[in-house]
């Protein structure tokens, strides 16, 4: 327990950590991988280079000191982290090496407004804080069906869209079992790179089939930077090569227990999460009401068109609407989508036929923040909306607020 005059100096500097967090934890990144160069093998490489690492730990520790004498308020958040750092692999043995750069670079940037009183609070807090963080991953361990990555066999590969393959992976001994919506941890080493690289990807097909499948989105285009996995997984993978992958991970999952109306609302690769929840309703509850709403630019770039509409076909209670941003002339022609152009609050008022019941929201973020604001201003109940974001933990709603 930290003592009252604890939380008083850790609660002073909440201020200064809302004005240079982001400054603080890009030092702290810098420091830390200039004296531990081996965990660049676990952290990915370009949510650094863009930036949304810093970003992410800078909110963690803001949100820590800001709540500091009730922990438990970032306890969700807490989960999140958790699952994505089992399934990369990061241990206990890590978060004194963390704490230990992680004041220094307090020190280093707030110079001498940083005195060894507030030096001391930040330390004895951080031991606090990396308890919490490690006595959940020590249960997410003992949970998961193997510690690290392990060998995978690739058995199929299958274009789903001009940009997304699904890659089928087997194990000889059995597969995992997993929660629709759960994730894995891809590593792959690339000719050329000094460290290995992982990256996380939703398990896109049925908890039943004798198989895993993710589907992998090829990163890159004339504006941007190719993703260096995406696009290694396309161009290099093979049928009978391996893959490790970690044991499947993640808090974003269906509510199976429920039987209330499901909302599935994704913007491109963002559907893919959504292929193992609606296996599962098929599967398991042909009565539930589902509405599934997608956003991409056309029928080139739509994943999953057959296998979505196969489903539902299964569900007398579904409905599908598809969003075109740019279609094509054929697309047009053939109706095969439901309206031209972006998701906005109208569509979702016109979509929805009650408010009720769970919603689930993945793609990019800009697309998710403007749907959960969509909802929320709807009036559907924040803690109805649930939303998975792939690379640094991010808490959308955060600046997102129902308008009145």
């Amino acid at each position: 327990m930290l003592t009252q005059k604890t939380i008083e100096i850790i609660q002073s500097t909440v201020p200064v950590l809302e004005e240079k967090g982001v400054e603080i934890t890009s030092v702290f990144y810098k420091n830390l991988f200039e004296s531990h160069p081996e965990l660049l093998n676990i952290f990915n490489h370009a949510n650094q280079k863009k930036g949304r690492q810093q970003t992410a730990l800078a909110n963690t520790v803001y949100a820590a000191a800001k709540h500091i004498h009730q922990l438990h308020m970032i306890l969700p958040a807490v989960k999140q982290i958790a699952h994505k750092h089992r399934s990369l692999g990061v241990k206990a043995e890590h978060y004194p090496i963390v704490g230990e750069h992680l004041l220094q670079a307090i020190k280093q940037v707030l110079g001498e407004a940083a005195t060894p009183e507030i030096i001391n609070a930040w330390a004895e807090a951080y031991g606090v804080i990396a308890d919490v963080f490690i006595e959940a991953e020590k249960e997410l361990y003992e949970g998961a069906d193997w510690s690290g990555f392990k060998p995978f066999k690739v058995v199929r590969i299958e274009k789903e869209s001009e940009s997304i393959s699904s890659f089928y992976l087997e194990l000889p001994e059995g597969l995992p079992a997993f929660k629709p919506g759960q994730y894995i941890s891809v590593r792959v080493s690339i000719p050329g790179e000094t460290y290995t690289m992982n990256r996380q990807y939703s398990l896109s097909g049925s908890k039943d089939m004798p198989h895993l499948r993710i589907s992998v989105k090829r990163e890159g285009g004339p504006e941007t930077e190719a993703g260096k996995v995406s696009n290694y997984l396309h161009d290099h993978i093979a049928v009978g090569d391996m893959i490790e992958i970690s044991a499947p991970a993640g808090e974003f999952t269906l509510n199976e227990a429920a039987e209330t109306p499901v909302t599935f609302i994704s913007g491109g690769v963002g559907i893919t999460p959504f292929m193992s929840m609606l296996h599962t309703i098929a599967a398991e509850q042909t009565e539930r009401e589902v509405t599934f709403v997608h956003a991409t630019q056309n029928s080139s770039t739509h994943a999953f068109v057959k296998e979505t509409a196969s489903l539902c076909a299964k569900l007398p209670n579904s409905r599908m609407f598809a969003f075109y941003s740019s279609p094509l002339d054929q697309d047009c022609t053939d109706q095969r989508f439901y309206k031209e152009g972006l998701i906005s609050k109208d569509d979702l008022e016109r979509i929805l036929q009650n408010k009720e019941g769970d919603f689930y929201i993945c793609g990019p973020v800009l697309f998710m923040k403007a749907m959960i604001q969509n909802l929320l201003s709807l009036g559907v109940e924040g803690d109805k909306i649930n939303y998975e974001f792939f690379g640094p933990a991010m808490d959308l709603k955060i600046d997102v607020q129902p308008v009145s």
